[in-house]
């Protein structure tokens, strides 16, 4: 009878912990505009460590211009904004899985992450570059053979470094954009892919000693939804239109990037801007 009872008693507690765990991998995230407004609050996944993009300031508080775009994109839903700080090679799980509602997180407008999430109109303009010493001769991709590379693991940056580096070169992947210009500030690698906007973090760390080298691609960024949720995307294109003629957008770019705001595409080869 006791070994009943105990049978019983570990089918129940095994019952509570499927439940348990069911309940946690439950998405979180809502699916259209009306439920946000419902639950009374946004869920963003950002980027923590990649300023200007995203960051987290000294006060905890989160910061920079996707910050800024989706706690406009909050005001449009009339609800507060909570962020979700993420690295660059979990953001689409996040998203995928429901932990996060949307993305504003540097997101580059790339053909095979349309297959996995539903990109928005474009809202900023960026480029994956090699940063090197000012030293060194780097004009060319055969330049870079031999090279130590850095790059955020799973970036374009990382794409795109291994794509156009020779065989001869090292690529080291790092987690997260943080992690990889402190690589190349400390020595551990002799140059750099990342963004047009990684300069001003590696000369706040090394004066005076490196520059842009090599342009490998022209990006657009999107804001990213999963894929067939059409009432949010259609909510974020008619946001993103509204920003762009309203001047809000203008004011964010004065704010965060010190350069005009690009004239958009209002197409890109392989990457649907509606959902389906």
């Amino acid at each position: 009878m006791f070994k009943s009872m105990l049978t019983r008693r570990n089918a129940m507690l095994g019952a509570v912990a499927l439940m348990t765990a069911v309940g946690l991998s439950r998405p979180a995230a809502a699916i259209t505009p009306d439920e946000i407004k419902a639950r009374g609050k946004l869920i963003v996944g950002i980027q923590g460590d990649n300023p200007p993009w995203g960051f987290v300031t000294s006060a905890g508080k989160q910061d920079g211009l996707d910050a800024d775009i989706a706690t406009l994109f909050g005001k449009e839903l009339g609800v507060p904004v909570e962020f979700v700080p993420l690295e660059v090679n979990n953001r689409i799980p996040a998203l995928t899985t429901g932990r996060v509602d949307l993305l504003f997180a540097t997101m580059a407008m790339l053909p095979d992450r349309a297959k996995a999430v539903q990109f928005s109109k474009p809202y900023v303009a960026n480029a994956i570059v090699l940063i090197g010493p000012k030293s060194m001769s780097i004009k060319s991709n055969e330049d870079m053979a031999r090279l130590t590379i850095g790059v955020a693991k799973g970036a374009a940056q990382d794409t795109q470094v291994t794509k156009n580096a020779p065989q001869t070169a090292t690529i080291r992947r790092f987690d997260g954009d943080a992690a990889s210009v402190q690589a190349l500030a400390s020595g551990q690698v002799q140059a750099l892919g990342g963004n047009i906007f990684y300069m001003d973090r590696v000369e706040k760390a090394r004066p005076g000693e490196f520059e842009n080298k090599l342009e490998f691609q022209k990006l657009y960024n999107g804001a990213c939804t999963r894929l067939g949720e059409k009432e949010i995307n259609a909510a974020l294109n008619t946001f993103i239109d509204k920003i762009k003629g309203n001047g809000e957008l203008k004011a964010v770019y004065d704010k965060w990037m010190k350069v005009p705001v690009p004239e958009f595409p209002a197409t890109l080869e392989g990457i649907p801007f509606t959902a389906n």
